[in-house]
């Protein structure tokens, strides 16, 4: 379909009933649908989207492992009770965040929305008031088994 400004008529070359028409006896949807090229002082030409693929979905899940489980990783459960705004930073950088952001309940809530684990905000704040520690080294464990797969 071509738009020609001097005459302001529409034409398509060979295709079904469309002869030179007005450009307002046509609708949006058939000007969109047949990609209209204007000629004369402006020249559009119908655009192409991206196209982007979304990221594959979890199945939705628990933690890895529980909140108590000092003893599968006894370094980690460690370096969160003698460092534990170092280990805050580390999980907001492999969260790619701010080392601020280790540090507060949002970050157990991005991470848990991201791959799909199951709960709810009013659980992550009970477990974030509560158990800071136990669930700062939770996530870190979680963290580190999803490198470890792959996953992360």
């Amino acid at each position: 379909m071509i738009y020609d400004t001097s005459t302001r008529c529409c034409s398509l070359a060979g295709v079904g009933d469309f002869k030179s028409r007005p450009l307002s006896y046509l609708s949006i949807h058939q000007i969109h649908s047949r990609g209209l090229y204007f000629r004369g002082i402006h020249s559009y030409r119908k655009r192409k989207m991206a196209v982007t693929h979304q990221p594959g979905s979890y199945a939705a899940s628990d933690f890895q492992t529980g909140l108590c489980s000092f003893c599968d990783d006894c370094g980690t459960c460690c370096y969160g009770l003698c460092c534990f705004p170092c280990m805050c930073c580390s999980i907001a950088s492999d969260m790619d965040e701010c080392c601020l952001c280790g540090l507060n309940m949002a970050i157990r809530s991005v991470y848990r929305t991201k791959y799909n684990i199951k709960g709810s905000l009013c659980n992550d704040w009970l477990v974030h008031s509560f158990c800071l520690v136990c669930s700062v080294c939770q996530l870190k464990r979680d963290i580190d088994r999803r490198k470890e797969q792959g996953v992360l």
